[in-house]
C-alpha cells in the first residue's frame, strides 16, 4: 500500500470527479502542490554549523570517547553532542561501542 500523500489523494478524486469545472481546480491544486514538493533548499544556518562541527567531531575522535567527553570537549551540550555522534555513526563515520551500559564513539579508520 502506498503513503496516502495529498497529490495521491487528489489524483483519487480527479478520478472520481465528473464536474469538469470541479476537475479543472483540482488539477490546478495538484500542479501547486507539486511545485512546492521540488522546490530546491538550501541549509539552514544551524545545518551548516551542525556540518562543520561534526567535522571537528570526527577530527577529534582518534580514541575512544564518551558524548558526555565530546561535549565538554567542544563546549556544548550533551544532548547535541549524542544528536551530532549518532547521525556520524548513521553516516557510517564513527563507531559506537557499549562497555558497561556506557557508549563510546570512536572515528572509523
Amino acid at each position: 500500500m502506498t503513503k496516502m500523500t495529498y497529490a495521491v489523494a487528489l489524483d483519487v478524486a480527479i478520478n472520481a470527479v465528473t464536474d469538469g469545472e470541479a476537475k479543472d481546480k483540482l488539477i490546478a491544486l495538484k500542479a501547486q502542490i507539486e511545485k512546492k514538493n521540488s522546490a530546491d533548499r538550501k541549509p539552514t544556518k544551524t545545518q551548516v554549523a551542525n556540518d562543520a562541527l561534526k567535522g571537528e567531531i570526527l577530527m577529534a575522535l582518534t580514541e575512544r570517547m564518551t558524548a558526555s567527553e565530546v561535549a565538554e570537549k567542544f563546549g556544548i551540550s550533551n544532548q547535541k553532542a549524542s544528536a551530532l555522534l549518532t547521525a556520524l555513526v548513521k553516516a557510517e563515520m564513527v563507531e559506537r561501542t557499549v562497555d558497561k551500559r556506557k557508549a563510546y564513539f570512536q572515528a572509523v579508520a
